[in-house]
């Protein structure tokens, strides 16, 4: 099989000190006097894994765990301060749905918008438009402004126009649970679909049952630290017994 992304022993860290509620001036005379505080935040920690083609990998842990800064030096975002990235292949990423619109624009205009951002041409619009809005179950509301729409309705617009391509990597973060549940199991059904393609995918997703379904491979982290990698079934019954206060973490099998 071949490797499409390759991540090994990488760590992430952010500075963290007065400098974030001090102006310059008083962070000149705090330097001057040796009264200046700063400290590292390790906010991912030594992680190493591997995702081969048409591998989807589920990445759980609770709030604050590291998953959604792994992801950003992923994609490019952020440079580890440690370790190695190595990437084989095209990256298309799902991280904030409903970021990037201008509410004043229409559905239609906002589609176009976001796909000249995703970097489609306007043929390609012109020829994809109506299997997004069909996709998306927007189609009665495409002369109306976008900020007339739910927050799910403009998740389920952006989740269309960016699943109309086929990327090799695909990194999706909390994506799957936008909408309602028909269009839960259309999402689910398209990510499939491009598995099936071949593409190489990373899942964020707080719902072990999206993980179970769809993922072959799962990433466990905890604070920035990756406590186990392996095998879907076995790690997301060790994860929901910790969340259940049946597990320590220091029992979990980290090599499964």
């Amino acid at each position: 099989m071949e490797t499409m992304l390759n991540v090994e022993h990488v760590s992430i860290s952010y500075k963290i000190g007065d400098f974030k509620d001090i102006g310059l001036k008083e962070w000149a005379m705090r330097h001057l006097k040796g009264q200046y505080h700063v400290e590292n935040f390790m906010a991912v920690d030594d992680v190493t894994f591997e995702l081969q083609r048409g591998d989807m990998l589920g990445i759980i842990g609770t709030n604050g765990a590291g998953k959604s800064t792994l992801l950003k030096a992923v994609i490019g975002v952020m440079e580890p301060r440690k370790g190695t990235i190595t990437r084989n292949g095209t990256i298309a990423a799902l991280l904030e749905l409903a970021s990037g619109f201008d509410g004043d624009l229409t559905v239609r205009e906002n589609a176009y918008l976001r796909g000249a951002m995703l970097g489609y041409t306007e043929g390609f619009m012109d020829e994809t438009y109506a299997q997004i809005l069909e996709f998306s179950g927007l189609r009665q509301f495409e002369d109306r402004p976008f900020k007339q729409l739910s927050t799910g309705m403009q998740s389920r617009l952006a989740f269309s126009i960016a699943s109309m391509v086929q990327p090799e990597i695909l990194i999706l973060d909390e994506v799957l649970s936008v909408g309602d549940g028909a269009f839960q199991e259309k999402s689910a059904a398209k990510m499939k679909e491009i598995i099936a393609n071949g593409a190489a995918t990373i899942l964020v997703s707080h719902s072990l049952d999206q993980i179970r379904e769809l993922c072959s491979k799962v990433l466990w982290l905890d604070h920035g630290k990756q406590i186990a990698y392996g095998e879907t079934e076995t790690l997301c019954d060790q994860y929901e017994a910790f969340l259940e206060g049946k597990l320590r973490l220091e029992e979990v099998n980290s090599t499964i």
